[in-house]
């Protein structure tokens, strides 16, 4: 396992054993192709991220009204979700993302989907991305699972054609009760949306999968299914991002492993190494003794 001094969290860590690759690619980065080198799925530079939130109590309108009537502000907290990370991922690489909540884990995730842009420092993905990091979100709720399952599939880049005819393999996979694939996703339980969720992001052969406690939708056979789809994706060597408190998953699936905390890369290294020791900080509420200064 090896640790992350908070002095030195700008440097790039390089995940994985493999020595980094000389031969450049031009990637997709925020502000255009950048130059990477040709073994990375992703490559964070010094990434931060800030925002602020409303930390009033009463968020009402009348108080919105009284506040304004005498000249107060509103009263905000800028929260630093993510502090200098600088991380490499080479391609086939499955991590594992552990920490508390509030650790950073779900705003680093949606930040290299695209979703939350950076404050400061810059992220670069080389291969085509498929999320699920949160439940049903893109679905319409007035449309049935077999239309949202062809919007997601469209929203993936895939062709109408190649999106129906996957169609039918998505359903199977979700497995619904009878009927429900053709019916308004309004009228799902919260398990058959995670179901057909995670089987659309599953099924687009991506070359980059992020999964945000996605391998925890559906009961239990489900949940078995969902793991040996995420063991055929490992054997196919695509590149999968995991934040699961299912710590058993981690170990299981997981090729390397990072511990997120307050923001930052506290460890990295073999997976069940890092859980172990994240075990004890849960168990006793601090750091261990080779990790409490950083």
């Amino acid at each position: 396992m090896a640790i992350t001094p908070e002095s030195a969290q700008s440097e790039v860590i390089r995940l994985g054993k493999s020595e980094p690759s000389t031969t450049m690619l031009d990637a997709k980065g925020y502000n255009g192709n950048i130059l990477l080198p040709d073994d990375l799925a992703i490559r964070i530079e010094d990434l931060s991220i800030t925002y602020k939130i409303n930390v009033d109590t009463k968020k009402t309108l009348k108080n919105a009204v009284m506040r304004a009537s005498k000249g107060e502000k509103v009263r905000m907290r800028t929260v630093e979700a993510v502090k200098r990370v600088s991380l490499d991922i080479p391609h086939g690489s499955v991590v594992g993302i552990v920490g508390a909540n509030g650790a950073g884990k779900s705003t680093l995730m949606r930040s290299i989907a695209g979703i939350m842009p950076p404050t400061t420092g810059r992220i670069i993905v080389n291969g085509k991305i498929s999320t699920l990091l949160a439940l049903g979100v893109g679905f319409n709720p007035s449309l049935s699972g077999r239309d949202n399952i062809i919007l997601g599939g469209l929203a993936a880049g895939l062709t109408r054609d190649e999106i129906e005819s996957k169609t039918d393999e998505i359903a199977a996979f979700a497995d619904l009760p009878d009927g429900f694939i053709d019916m308004p996703v309004r009228t799902y339980s919260s398990g058959m949306y995670g179901r057909v969720a995670f089987a659309v992001s599953v099924s687009m052969t991506p070359d980059i999968l992020l999964l945000d406690e996605a391998l925890s939708a559906g009961d239990a056979a489900f949940k078995e299914k969902s793991f040996l789809r995420m063991r055929e994706l490992v054997q196919e060597a695509r590149t999968i991002l995991i934040v699961s408190h299912a710590l058993a998953t981690i170990s299981d699936l997981c090729d390397t492993a990072i511990w997120m905390h307050k923001g930052t890369i506290l460890a990295h290294g073999e997976p069940g190494k890092i859980v172990e020791e994240y075990l004890k900080f849960l168990e006793v509420g601090t750091l261990p003794s080779n990790l409490e200064d950083m």
